[in-house]
């Protein structure tokens, strides 16, 4: 499949219409590999840049990346479209990740961040950091983005999953709410509660 090769794709395609990616799935569950590799096309790079943000390093982003597609593609003939299939893939994702740094917590902070993904920058926290006048205010954007993932892998599962997600990859309230089966209201409290960690772990930033 194109994308699971080991070179994550850097931008995300067009999102195709809600019909055309229906008729995509359809295509793909009646055993067409060519629509499974377009739908690949389409969420690649959401789905690594939310890996690499679990794990901190490209090479564990890339394989449960690929992981994860070969998971979808199995699981494909029971997706019945109840929701939309990013929101299925992403599920898949976020157990994956979950179960991964389970498996490897006792490295979890000594993780390599060598790949800071662009998507940092959007960070509220980031960009307030930035735009202060303090005597950090000339930081670079390498060096504040290796501070913010640092401080990213300091939080919990659940604070750091919807960080990523609202802040990074840009979801609304309510899909992470279905993604992650918990009430908005939850999905805010702990968005409010990771933001103010984060402003703790970079406070030397401020003025």
């Amino acid at each position: 499949m194109e994308a699971t090769s080991s070179q994550p794709a850097l931008f995300a395609a067009s999102v195709p219409e809600p019909a055309a990616e229906r008729e995509l799935v359809r295509r793909a569950q009646q055993g067409d590999l060519a629509a499974f590799e377009e739908l690949i096309r389409y969420h690649h790079p959401r789905i690594y840049n939310l890996l690499y943000h679990m794990t901190a390093n490209r090479e564990d982003a890339q394989d449960l990346t690929q992981e994860v597609f070969l998971k979808a593609h199995a699981a494909l003939a029971r997706f019945q479209g109840t929701s939309s299939l990013y929101t299925w893939i992403y599920r898949i994702a976020i157990n994956h990740a979950l179960n991964f740094r389970e498996k490897h917590r006792r490295r979890a902070l000594e993780m390599r961040l060598d790949d800071m993904d662009a998507g940092v920058e959007r960070d509220p926290t980031f960009v307030e950091l930035r735009a202060r006048e303090s005597p950090y205010r000339d930081a670079t954007v390498s060096e504040l983005q290796k501070r913010l993932n640092v401080a990213l892998q300091k939080l919990s599962e659940e604070h750091r999953m919807v960080v990523v997600l609202h802040d990074l990859q840009g979801l609304k309230h309510h899909e992470i709410a279905q993604m992650m089966k918990l009430s908005e209201g939850t999905v805010r409290s702990r968005l409010f509660y990771a933001r103010e960690q984060l402003r703790k772990e970079l406070a030397e930033f401020a003025p």
